[in-house]
């Protein structure tokens, strides 16, 4: 009975507070140099449809959201900015699931996931790793970020194939919460959206937040006002979560 009012309140919250969890919409942003964010990664299905945004962190590991594990991405596309032009002998890599073992929800946190290369991704000039934080950090209000993801660029826009990138400033845990008027997850960075018309909408899920050229963040969940929206887009630390990932690392796997 408690598991199903507990069911029951979280369909209520995330009815009213219109949350968006999946997708790929970056709002007023602009198209990613070429040469640029080549660590960006196209999780996509057995149709090859793309489903979630990641990014590479090593020669055989991809992060990415935890709820983005229901929608079963089956493979990931590197080195490509344009979904169109993928090769898929030299740019696809089926991979393993290896969501955070205590992810149950966006609200309950812990929104991450590793997925784990089947074969190691080759690097090159249009394939490179990003660099994840060395310890658990906090990063300072205000501070200039960007995001990056695949999909539309205006709320209820027809997708785009080309990856989009947006700047957004961080805004602090505190003044998030009280904007949400909800009990945020712990290990969370707020970033855009709030006061400002830039951000993702539906996320792009599993994409990164990118500060001083390391991947702080990875894209949870936000409102539907994606054009104005009135509250912070809502990210996983990724510096909280570096003892686990090393661990999986190790493991090769989950």
């Amino acid at each position: 009975m408690m598991h199903s009012l507990h069911k029951c309140l979280l369909f209520v919250l995330f009815g009213c507070l219109e949350i968006n969890t999946l997708g790929s919409e970056i709002i007023h942003g602009k198209k990613a140099p070429d040469n640029q964010m080549l660590y960006m990664a196209s999780l996509q299905n057995d149709s090859g449809i793309h489903i979630c945004g990641g990014f590479l962190i090593s020669k055989d590991f991809v992060v990415s959201a935890a709820h983005c594990y229901n929608k079963t991405p089956t493979s990931v596309v590197l080195g490509i900015h344009n979904l169109k032009k993928v090769n898929n002998g030299t740019m696809r890599y089926r991979v393993k699931l290896c969501k955070h073992p205590s992810y149950k929800n966006i609200i309950t946190g812990d929104d991450i996931m590793l997925l784990k290369l089947l074969k190691k991704a080759r690097l090159s000039k249009s394939v490179k790793l990003i660099q994840l934080p060395k310890s658990k950090i906090e990063i300072k209000d205000n501070a200039k970020c960007s995001v990056a993801g695949w999909g539309s660029t205006e709320t209820g826009g027809p997708s785009v194939d080309v990856l989009q990138e947006v700047d957004v400033s961080v805004v602090d845990y505190e003044t998030c919460k009280r904007t949400w008027k909800v009990n945020l997850p712990a290990n969370v960075i707020c970033a855009g959206g709030y006061k400002t018309d830039k951000g993702f909408c539906k996320g792009d899920s599993g994409g990164p937040l990118v500060c001083d050229g390391k991947a702080v963040g990875v894209v949870s969940f936000n409102r539907n006002r994606c054009d104005y929206p009135n509250v912070p887009n809502v990210y996983t630390n990724i510096s909280k979560y570096l003892h686990w990932i090393s661990k999986v690392k190790k493991k090769h796997g989950c």
